[in-house]
């Protein structure tokens, strides 16, 4: 995956969805919607964290986002999720134990599960996330199996 690309992208607290930053003021930064392309300008107040420094937890320490990403990239295929983010907290947790089995779950919420998910659907529809290389090499060692939730 080209690391450059989510170092652009970043979560503003108290807005929906996933941003691209455009460039940085004295007080805050200008972003675009990912998901409806809307220019946004941030205040000092709101908080602002780049995917690249998004870790999850788990049992063994914590992951980076991006490998989060990746693992679920090579266990869907380079498709989209098969669940939804709106499915119940037990089907959140069994997918996510299907994908990731070393995540912490008493510290890894269904809220975190969902948003994870989300993130990953809208980043693989705008063509950003792009790990072929890692699915088509891990996917011809072994297949993996795709089981209903």
């Amino acid at each position: 995956m080209s690391e450059k690309m989510l170092e652009k992208i970043i979560v503003i607290t108290g807005k929906p969805g996933l941003f691209r930053m455009l460039s940085q003021t004295r007080t805050g930064v200008i972003a675009t919607s990912l998901i409806d392309g809307k220019k946004t300008v941030t205040n000092p107040r709101e908080q602002i964290n780049v995917l690249t420094e998004i870790q999850i937890y788990g049992i063994r320490g914590e992951v980076p986002l991006e490998e989060v990403f990746n693992k679920i990239f090579v266990y869907e295929k380079g498709e989209s999720t098969r669940i939804t983010p709106k499915v119940n907290k037990d089907e959140l947790e069994a997918y996510f134990f299907e994908v990731f089995q070393d995540y912490d779950e008493d510290r890894v919420y269904a809220s975190d599960i969902k948003k994870i998910i989300q993130w990953y659907n809208l980043l693989l529809s705008k063509g950003i996330l792009k790990f072929e290389a890692e699915v088509n090499a891990e996917n011809s060692a072994e297949e993996l199996p795709k089981e209903s939730v």
